[in-house]
């Protein structure tokens, strides 16, 4: 009998069931049914993923050795108790994927023949400075998954984005900084890959309707491709009908698309009841004349829909019943009043049903509502029209604000407010309001007598013209530094740029749980790190304005470009001293 360790109710493919995770196995149970629908061995795991803390639904993704989609399931108990059993599972999972981990097989050396023994080389080392780093990028950035799948997150990271990858080659490989320092911060960018690489593709929404193609000679031409004959046999299952029917043994299949598009049938199918050229030629044809099926235009429709009662928005509720309001009837909204569109409007409706239900999936529409809602009637109305991806998951309480001599800050309020209270009179409303309504008196005449000044408003026009035609020229101006000192500015720049993040991100870190958990004394080690890199700066500064006088650029102009950054560079550095002297003094104390 295999032993239990935790178990819990949860979803898998918006079905509800019974999620459990022996000594051996990890199995999914259907409500209702006893086979398993999953069963993955442990040795098959291999990566684990969970929902951030304070999502909308507690979910959790185990990806396999040889799949790595792997299996999602929700926990379906309410919030409190389906992430205290998320979290059960994700413990057990974690060790179990350590423990596949460790006994991964290495590869065996290479036997080395016993003939006579050949000199060993020494190893010669690296000159490469990324070695100091090429540990660090085996650690995956985000928890939960294996270093594979976050190398390749990376990697296509950076590919996707020009300007960061030359950031990293001239940081990372360079050995400034480590691989996970570079990553810190930008756990969103990782995030965001592989919640587009888990997004499966749904069904184009356009409508199938073939497009004839005039050629030489006034032919009329349809190319038939694999997706189209997919699309027209899934959006019109009566042609399907007819190929399966008549292929091959009454018609070829050349022949049975060249009268297809010729008969009274293609033209029922079209999007559209303008003419075409294609209605010219139709005719009719003994066999395709057999599937054709009346007009759908009867005030009811010819296929009944699957009502669903449980709908927190009415969209039928347009009909003529609200006449106890007082409102007028809705002449407009009348069903059939232009009888030939009613088919093309229907064909619509139906078209955009087949959407959502290819969205949605075989599911019955009883099942389709949120499972995890909760018992309360106003909770269960808000969870259907609620959609998560709208909503943050991860509540910002900010950084707290530093401020010297707080408490004069707080006398000062309450001595402007005590000065307030003194000085404000005691108002009467009554004398107050008659002198408002006396005032009232003769506006109309007043008011036609208004003119107002166009100056005013001329001459703010003309001050906002200015200001834009001032930042378009600025955009728009090309640099006139030379190409390798523009190169050299903007390297050393957006280098500059980075140790900064680097440097407050250390002292005041974002309360996100994306976020490296980096202990105080790491943060310490690494802002005087960076503060080191950012001392150097102005060295690299003064060497650029050496080597514009070098081009023929005036030092000026390589100064003023520069300025802003080095005026966030010592204000850096000023705060990190009178930081650090008063870490010396309160441990001197």
């Amino acid at each position: 009998m295999p032993t239990t360790l935790c178990s819990a109710k949860a979803s898998y493919k918006k079905q509800p069931g019974t999620l459990e995770l022996t000594d051996s196995l990890l199995i999914w149970t259907q409500e209702g049914k006893k086979t398993p629908a999953v069963r993955v061995q442990h040795p098959e795991a291999s990566s684990l993923f969970c929902s951030k803390e304070g999502a909308a639904q507690v979910r959790l993704k185990l990806g396999l050795v040889n799949d790595e989609a792997g299996h999602n399931f929700t926990f379906t108990s309410p919030s409190a108790v389906a992430y205290a059993e998320r979290e059960a599972f994700k413990q057990e999972l974690t060790n179990i994927i350590s423990r596949n981990r460790s006994a991964a097989p290495t590869p065996l050396p290479k036997p080395t023949p016993l003939s006579t023994p050949a000199k060993t080389p020494a190893p010669i080392p690296s000159t490469s400075r990324a070695t100091s780093v090429s540990s660090d990028t085996r650690t995956p950035i985000l928890s939960g998954i294996d270093a594979a799948t976050d190398f390749r997150l990376r990697k296509k990271v950076l590919l996707s984005n020009p300007e960061l990858l030359v950031l990293h080659k001239e940081l990372v490989m360079s050995g400034q900084i480590t691989e996970s320092e570079f990553w810190d911060g930008r756990e969103h960018l990782l995030l965001a890959e592989a919640a587009a690489e888990g997004q499966k593709r749904g069904r184009p929404g356009q409508l199938v309707d073939p497009r004839p193609q005039t050629v030489e000679g006034g032919e009329v031409k349809i190319v038939i491709t694999p997706q189209l004959v997919h699309d027209i046999f899934d959006e019109f299952p009566v042609v399907a009908k007819a190929y399966n029917d008549n292929v091959p043994n009454k018609l070829s299949e050349a022949e049975f698309w060249k009268r297809y598009f010729q008969s009274k049938l293609f033209n029922a199918h079209r999007a559209s009841i303008r003419s075409s050229a294609t209605q010219h030629v139709v005719k009719d044809d003994p066999i395709f004349d057999k599937y054709l099926e009346k007009d759908d235009d009867e005030l009811e429709p010819r296929r009944a829909r699957n009502e669903v009662s449980d709908l927190y928005i009415n969209i039928g509720a347009t009909l003529e019943d609200h006449v106890e309001t007082g409102n007028e009837k809705d002449v407009t909204m009348q069903a059939g009043r232009q009888r030939g569109a009613l088919p093309l409007i229907r064909k619509f409706n139906e078209h955009s049903e087949r959407l959502l239900n290819s969205a949605l999936g075989e599911v019955p529409p009883a099942k389709r509502r949120r499972i995890d809602s909760g018992n309360d009637e106003d909770d269960d109305a808000y969870a259907q029209i609620t959609l998560n991806d709208l909503r943050d998951s991860e509540a910002m309480s900010g950084i707290t604000l530093q401020m010297q001599d707080r408490e004069r800050y707080f006398e000062g309020q309450l001595a402007r407010s005590a000065s307030e209270q003194a000085g404000s009179e005691v108002v009467d409303v009554r004398a107050a309001f008659t002198e408002l309504k006396h005032g009232f008196r003769g506006w109309e005449t007043r008011f036609s007598q208004l003119r107002i000044d166009k100056r005013a408003g001329d001459a703010a026009l003309d001050s906002m013209t200015q200001n834009v035609s001032a930042r378009l020229d600025i955009r728009t101006r090309k640099t006139d530094f030379p190409p390798t000192l523009f190169r050299q500015l903007t390297t050393c720049q957006t280098a500059a740029n980075e140790f900064l993040r680097q440097f407050w991100t250390s002292l005041y870190p974002p309360p996100t749980t994306t976020s490296s958990g980096a202990t105080p004394s790491q943060s310490v080690a690494k802002a005087a790190k960076m503060a080191g890199y950012l001392s150097k700066t102005r060295e690299k500064v003064e060497a650029l304005v050496r080597a514009g006088q070098l081009e023929g650029v005036e030092p000026e102009r390589v100064e003023v470009a520069m300025k802003p950054l080095l005026d966030a560079v010592d204000h850096a550095l000023a705060f990190y001293r009178a930081r650090s002297a008063k870490t010396s003094t309160l441990k001197t104390a």
